[in-house]
C-alpha cells in the first residue's frame, strides 16, 4: 500500500518527465528545421543538428533514429501549419473580399512566423520533392480543389470575376511565401537587416487590395 500522497507524487514525476520530453524535443525540431532550410537535407547531419539543440548525438537518436525520420517529422510539422492557415477559403462563409483578405493575412503570418518552417518546404520543392512529394499529393491537392470549388462557386454566383482559379491560387503563394523564402534579398534591396513589421503589413494591403480588384465582379 502506497503512503499518502505517493500517487500525486507520482504524477507530478511523469508530468514533469513528460515536460522535459516535449521541452526537448521542440529545441530537436527547431535547431533540425533552421539547418535543413540552411543546408538542404544532404547538407545536414544528426551530428550538427545535436550539437545545434545543446544535446548529444545518442540523446538525439534516442527521439529521432534516423535523419530521414527527422527530416519527415519536420516537413509533417510544416505542412501540418501550412494547412491549417490555408483553411480559411475551404471554411468560406462571408464576402470574398474578406475571406481573399483573411487568406493573404493568415499566408503572410506564416511567412513572418515561421521562416526557417518556409524555408524548408521551399527547399524541399525546388528539389523536386523527391522525398516528400507523396505527401504533397495526398494533403496538398485535396485542399487546393476544395479553394478551387470555392472560387468556381463564386464565380457562378457572380461575386468574383472569371479567372484560372488554380492559377490564382499559385500567385497568392508566390506572393506570400515569397516573404519568407526571399526575405534576404529583400532585406538586402531595403537595406536593412531583416524584414520588420510593418514590411509585412504593407504587403497584406497591398496583395490583398491586388486580389480584391483582380476578382471585383463586372457584373
Amino acid at each position: 500500500m502506497r503512503p499518502p500522497g505517493a500517487e500525486d507524487t507520482m504524477d507530478i514525476h511523469v508530468s514533469d518527465s513528460a515536460t522535459r520530453r516535449d521541452k526537448l524535443e521542440s529545441a530537436i525540431l527547431a535547431a533540425a528545421t533552421r539547418l535543413f532550410a540552411e543546408c538542404g537535407f544532404a547538407g545536414t547531419s544528426i551530428a550538427t543538428v545535436a550539437e545545434r539543440a545543446g544535446i548529444s548525438k545518442q540523446n538525439l537518436l534516442y527521439y529521432f533514429p534516423t535523419k530521414n525520420s527527422l527530416y519527415q517529422r519536420v516537413l509533417d510539422d510544416v505542412l501540418d501549419d501550412w494547412l491549417e492557415r490555408m483553411a480559411h477559403l475551404a471554411d468560406a462563409r462571408g464576402e470574398p473580399a474578406e475571406v481573399l483578405r483573411a487568406y493573404v493575412a493568415a499566408k503572410l503570418r506564416f511567412s513572418r512566423e515561421q521562416p526557417w518552417a518556409s524555408r524548408v518546404y521551399a527547399m524541399e520543392v525546388i528539389g523536386g520533392a523527391k522525398f516528400y512529394g507523396e505527401q504533397i499529393r495526398a494533403r496538398v491537392v485535396p485542399l487546393l480543389r476544395r479553394d478551387i470549388e470555392v472560387f468556381e462557386r463564386w464565380m457562378l454566383e457572380g461575386r468574383i470575376a472569371r479567372v484560372d482559379a488554380t492559377h490564382l491560387l499559385f500567385a497568392l503563394w508566390a506572393m506570400t511565401q515569397s516573404y519568407a523564402d526571399f526575405a534576404a534579398q529583400m532585406s538586402l534591396v531595403l537595406d536593412k537587416p531583416e524584414l520588420g513589421g510593418g514590411d509585412f503589413d504593407d504587403a497584406e494591403r497591398l496583395i490583398g487590395d491586388l486580389v480584391v480588384r483582380a476578382l471585383a465582379s463586372t457584373g
